[in-house]
């Protein structure tokens, strides 16, 4: 069953039904859901589907060979390969002169490591013959950096004949509602917390009835999928997983700052500047600053991976117990417990997504909302804002609490969001907004009837995108 992508599926039928030349970009990390929404799109149309292998220039010209003869003759049991990619890009564009035809390379770098000279064969034939037909061109890729710097980077002989671009993002919290409809908003949420919105991830977890018995069955467990998913994927993309391995394990571990991070993997810090600059470039880090101010002494870095985050988070200290099959004790004594301090500032994503979302009910125009952190030089002391949104232009700012917590939030909680709003001085106009999975209590209640600060439930957060049309 394919769920969601409306809005990439529209992009690429509105560019179908155009009838023009079309090479469209699509990248983004594994498990994403990129060949998911390209299967989606090809399933009514006639295609060639070539999914790239990671081995040598003749292999990858058999499969391309296999694939196109197959598109001509479905019924055939063997293939012959064609001569060169010449002759069978040749054959791709007779197949084009007599209808609409889509044609994907799936996995693109690989193809392109194996035969050097792939994209600048593609960039001649765009120029001399595709651009003039109807062809439908997709190149997909998993590999960011390489999708960036060596398809739509400025060097690549590509740059420039792209029509589209789509890169693969996430689904958010609410997006992923209709995998399970029937679970409650809390189960919902814990689901985004675990998976970071990667469908794939939720197919696997394949939660029925509940989270914690999927967990067990699905994550906590030897067998399963999901137990060693991020050592695997780390394997597939670098050569020194170990080095990265121990980089994960000491943010995860709470180290922020590079310093910190340094000292925990003992490797020099500009060493271990360019490891975080590779696991920046794979979505699995993020340097993060407070949203007022510019990169500096104050930069950190974040996991920028839920699944990632959940795995370095729960595996590794219980890692003897699911080994010896005693994760039934070990989830409800201490996982089930931990994870509602887990969702904190998957809480804070969420509410930052939110407000993205629905920035038409805010009282002014955003540009940019995050966490900031800092000194309040007038009270001597420090300063954590879950959530702050900046405006386009003028001395306006949201002021954003978001509480996972099963207990009520009450009035003294707006009074500290109004101490802390002084460290952006004098002069400022600030809208206060609280974000509560436990509701709120009537002193909140009441100053959000007197306008001082708008409430938002976790159930609200869902029934409003709810009522967004599609």
């Amino acid at each position: 069953m394919f769920y969601g992508r409306e809005k990439e599926l529209k992009e690429l039928n509105d560019r179908y039904n155009s009838d023009h030349f079309e090479c469209v970009i699509i990248y983004g990390r594994r498990r994403v859901g990129k060949t998911a929404l390209i299967n989606e799109f090809c399933k009514d149309k006639p295609t060639v589907f070539f999914s790239a292998l990671r081995s040598t220039s003749a292999d990858n010209l058999a499969a391309l060979s296999k694939a196109v003869f197959e598109t001509n003759n479905p019924d055939a049991i063997s293939a012959p390969v064609y001569r060169g990619f010449d002759e069978v890009f040749a054959e791709i564009t007779r197949m084009s002169e007599r209808e609409r035809l889509v044609f994907v390379i799936d996995e693109y770098p690989y193809l392109a490591k194996a035969e050097k000279s792939v994209s600048s064969r593609l960039q001649h034939l765009i120029d001399r013959v595709w651009q003039n037909g109807r062809l439908f061109l997709i190149l997909c890729g998993s590999s960011m950096s390489f999708m960036e710097r060596q398809v739509l980077g400025r060097e690549s002989p590509l740059y420039g004949r792209r029509t589209g671009q789509i890169k693969m993002q996430a689904m958010t919290y609410d997006e992923i509602a209709v995998f399970t409809p029937t679970l409650s908003c809390e189960q919902q949420a814990l689901i985004y917390g675990i998976t970071g919105g990667i469908p794939h991830y939720i197919n696997k977890l394949d939660v029925k009835d509940n989270v914690d018995n999927a967990l067990k069955r699905n994550f906590f467990n030897r067998s399963a999928y999901l137990f060693e998913e991020p050592e695997n994927l780390l394997k597939q993309e670098l050569r020194e997983p170990t080095t990265y391995n121990s980089i994960i394990t000491a943010i995860a571990g709470g180290a922020s700052k590079m310093s910190e991070i340094s000292t925990k993997c003992q490797i020099a810090s500009d060493v271990c500047a360019k490891y975080l600059k590779v696991l920046i470039s794979l979505g699995i880090v993020r340097k993060e600053t407070p949203v007022t101010e510019k990169p500096g002494k104050k930069t950190i870095y974040r996991l920028n991976d839920n699944f990632f985050t959940f795995w370095y988070r729960f595996v590794p200290p219980y890692l003897s117990a699911i080994e010896a099959d005693r994760v039934e004790h070990i989830y409800d004594a201490a996982i089930k417990s931990e994870l509602a301090d887990y969702m904190g500032l998957v809480f804070e994503q969420m509410c930052r997504t939110y407000l993205i979302k629905h920035d038409d009910r805010l009282p002014f125009l955003l540009s940019y909302v995050g966490r900031w952190w800092g000194n309040d030089k007038n009270e001597q002391k420090e300063v954590e804002i879950d959530l702050v949104g900046v405006p386009v232009k003028g001395k306006e700012y949201l002021i954003c609490s978001c509480k996972y917590r099963n207990t009520a939030v009450g009035i003294d909680e707006l009074e500290r969001m109004k101490d802390y709003a002084k460290v952006f001085g004098k002069g400022s106009k600030y809208y206060y907004y609280v974000f509560s999975k436990g509701g709120f209590t009537k002193g909140l209640k009441d100053a959000a009837e007197r306008g001082e600060v708008t409430l938002v439930t976790l159930e609200e957060m869902y029934k409003a995108n709810a009522r967004q049309p599609k």
